[in-house]
């Protein structure tokens, strides 16, 4: 199968290669339908009751993975959050070791 890379983010440009979504709905349906090379996550959202961390609480329930992880958000207490959320996944096994997660702001 092959792998796809997700932007999710309703502000910034998409980078090329990979599929946008706009909204935690669309980036959970696309975690579940496919396998992830890299996953790239905003936190705030135009839609204030779906943040980003919303995918990230849904990834470790349902233990939905991707070979690598980075947390894009210029909010630096929401991408904090998310990213310690999926080191803790990490070092719990609910996420496995080999995935890569990162922590690297972009501005708006």
């Amino acid at each position: 199968m092959t792998k796809i890379k997700i932007f999710l983010d309703d502000l910034r440009n998409c980078p090329d290669g990979y599929f946008l979504t706009t909204n935690v709905s669309d980036c959970i349906n696309l975690l579940k339908k496919f396998e992830v090379s890299h996953l790239s996550l905003d936190y705030d959202l135009e839609s204030h009751d779906f943040k980003g961390i919303k995918v990230v609480e849904y990834m470790i329930k349902n233990r939905l993975q991707a070979d690598f992880i980075t947390v894009h958000s210029a909010n630096s207490v929401g991408g904090k959050k998310m990213y310690m959320m999926l080191l803790k996944a990490q070092d719990e096994g609910v996420l496995a070791h080999s995935t890569v997660i990162k922590l690297r702001p972009l501005p708006l």
